[in-house]
C-alpha cells in the first residue's frame, strides 16, 4: 500500500485541539439561539464548514510550503467536504446523547449503542473520504491511489482514535450544553416561584394593613354614634365605603403611581377629618412631574394612621400633618410629619404593625434599597422618612 506524506485523517487528528475550541464556541452559539430540541441545521452546517475550512487551508497552505506538489484544488475541496459526513450524523449523535446521556456509562446499553454510533459515523466518514481519493486522486500519486475497499479499511483502522475523540466531544458538548438549558430552565422557574412567593407575602402583609385601618376606622365611627353625631358617623361610612372600593379596585397592584397613593391618602385623612373636624389639618407638596413615579400601593397610609394615632389625637387642639415628595440622587423620598408629641426614648420597642408592615413590604420590594426613619422635629413633632429607587410609571414607558 503506497504511503503518502499528509493524510486528512492525521491532520484532523493533529488540528484537534483547535476543532475542540471551534467546538465550543460555535455550539454555545447554537444552543443559545435554539429554543427546541431539535438542532438547528444552520449552525451544525456553520460549525463543521469552519472545521473543514481550517484543515483545508491550513494543509494546502503547509504543503505548498514546504515545496510538495499535488492537486490543490482537488485537495483543497476533498478536505473541506470530508467533513460532511459528521455534520449529517451530528443531529444523530446529539439525540443519541439526550436519549443514552454520558452520564448513564455504567449501563451496557449506553456504551453499546454509542460505540456502534461512533463505528457507523467512521464507517461512512471514511467510505466518503476514500471515494473522493479514489475518483480525484488530489495528492496526485503515481500510479495512483490503492483501490475504494483497501483506503476505506486502511482508513478507518487509522482513525478508530480520532473518530472516539470526535464522537466523545460532540456528545460531551452537548452534555454541557443541555446541562445549562436544564439549569437556566430551572433558575427561570426558580425565580417564577420566588417571584410568586414574594407577591404572596406582599399581599398577606397588605392584608394585615386594610383590617387594621378598617377596625380603627369603625371604632371612629362608633366613637361618632356614640356621642351622638350621627351624620358625621354617615358621612364617615360613605367615605369608608368609597375609599374600600378602590382599594378592592386595584387589590392586585403591588405598586401604583405616586399620584394615585396620595389620592388614597387624601381619601383616608378625608374620613378621619369626620372624626377630627377642625382639630385635623393636611397638607400634601409633591410636584407634578414626580407624580407618575411607581410606590408601593398603601404605603403612606400606615404612615399617616401613625401620625394620627400617636400625634394627632394625643392633643385636644389637634394638630396638623404634612405629606411632601422630593427626588434626590435616582431616590424618591417621601416625607409625612405631623406636629404632635415627640417620640419617646424607648419608642423602637413599642412601634406598631403599621410600621412594621411597612418596612417587611419595602424589604420585600426593594431588598436593601430602601430607607426609612423616625425621628423628632424641633421644636416639637415627629417626621418619618421614606425613600425607594425612583422608578418612572407605565405612563412614561417603563415598567416598575
Amino acid at each position: 500500500m503506497t504511503e503518502r506524506p499528509y493524510r486528512s485523517l492525521r491532520d484532523a487528528v493533529d488540528s484537534l485541539h483547535f476543532s475542540h475550541c471551534d467546538v465550543l464556541v460555535d455550539y454555545d452559539s447554537y444552543m443559545n439561539s435554539t429554543h427546541s430540541d431539535s438542532p438547528r441545521w444552520f449552525w451544525i452546517a456553520v460549525l463543521w464548514s469552519a472545521v473543514g475550512l481550517f484543515e483545508a487551508t491550513q494543509t494546502v497552505f503547509v504543503m505548498r510550503a514546504e515545496g510538495m506538489q499535488h492537486a490543490w484544488v482537488a485537495l483543497f475541496f476533498t478536505l473541506l467536504l470530508s467533513w460532511l459526513p459528521w455534520a449529517l450524523a451530528t443531529p444523530l449523535v446529539l439525540r443519541l446523547g439526550r436519549k443514552y446521556p454520558p452520564a448513564q456509562w455504567r449501563r451496557l446499553s449506553t456504551w453499546g449503542v454509542h460505540l456502534a454510533g461512533c463505528a457507523a459515523v467512521g464507517l461512512i466518514y471514511t467510505a466518503w473520504v476514500s471515494l473522493w481519493e479514489e475518483l480525484f486522486n488530489p495528492y496526485a500519486l503515481s500510479p495512483g491511489p490503492d483501490s475504494f475497499a483497501q483506503l476505506w479499511l486502511h482508513k478507518f483502522l487509522g482513525g478508530l482514535l480520532a473518530y472516539a475523540i470526535l464522537y466523545s466531544i460532540i456528545l460531551l458538548v452537548g452534555y454541557m450544553l443541555q446541562s445549562r438549558e436544564q439549569l437556566t430552565r430551572q433558575q427561570t422557574e426558580t425565580a417564577r416561584l420566588n417571584e410568586q412567593l414574594s407577591k404572596a407575602q406582599l399581599n398577606a402583609l397588605r392584608r394585615q394593613i386594610e383590617p387594621h385601618f378598617l377596625f380603627n376606622t369603625l371604632n371612629a365611627i362608633a366613637g361618632l354614634v356614640r356621642e351622638q353625631r350621627n351624620d358625621a358617623a354617615v358621612t364617615m361610612i360613605a367615605g369608608l365605603s368609597d375609599f374600600l372600593r378602590r382599594v378592592v379596585q386595584d387589590s392586585d397592584k403591588q405598586q401604583v403611581p405616586l399620584d394615585e397613593e396620595l389620592e388614597f391618602t387624601r381619601k383616608y385623612l378625608d374620613i378621619q377629618k369626620v372624626r377630627f373636624a377642625d382639630r385635623l389639618q393636611f397638607t400634601v407638596d409633591a410636584p407634578s412631574e414626580l407624580l407618575v413615579a411607581q410606590v408601593p400601593s398603601l404605603i403612606l397610609q400606615p404612615m399617616v394612621e401613625n401620625a394620627l394615632k400617636h400625634g394627632i389625637a394625643k392633643r385636644v387642639q389637634g394638630g396638623a400633618i404634612r405629606i411632601a415628595a422630593v427626588r434626590s440622587n435616582g431616590m424618591l423620598r417621601l416625607d409625612v410629619y405631623n406636629d404632635g408629641p415627640g417620640l419617646s426614648a424607648n419608642w423602637e420597642n413599642h412601634s406598631g404593625v403599621g410600621m412594621a408592615n411597612v418596612r417587611t413590604r419595602l424589604k420585600s420590594l426593594y431588598g436593601a434599597k430602601f430607607g426609612l426613619t423616625m425621628q423628632n422635629r424641633a421644636p416639637d413633632g415627629v417626621e418619618v422618612s421614606l425613600s425607594l429607587p425612583y422608578v418612572l410609571g407605565d405612563s412614561e414607558g417603563n415598567t416598575p
